[in-house]
């Protein structure tokens, strides 16, 4: 795996970390990821409906571990 830094305003850090503890989340990485894969499955549904495509107009591919 390949890290990255992320910067949140203070405020939102605090939303985030509410929702995390009303819903169980042990850690802010986990939040992350399951945020980002749901954002990913959304365009890719976007996309299998004809409804967002890449800049050349080519279904962008995300591999199966995301």
């Amino acid at each position: 795996m390949e890290n990255i830094s992320l910067k949140l305003e203070k405020e939102f850090l605090k939303t985030i970390e509410a929702i995390m503890k009303k819903h169980n989340y042990m850690t802010k990485t986990e939040f992350i990821r399951e945020a980002i894969r749901e954002k990913v499955k959304k365009l890719e549904e976007k996309e299998t409906t004809g409804h967002s495509h890449t800049a050349s107009g080519e279904r962008k591919e995300f591999p199966s571990y995301i």
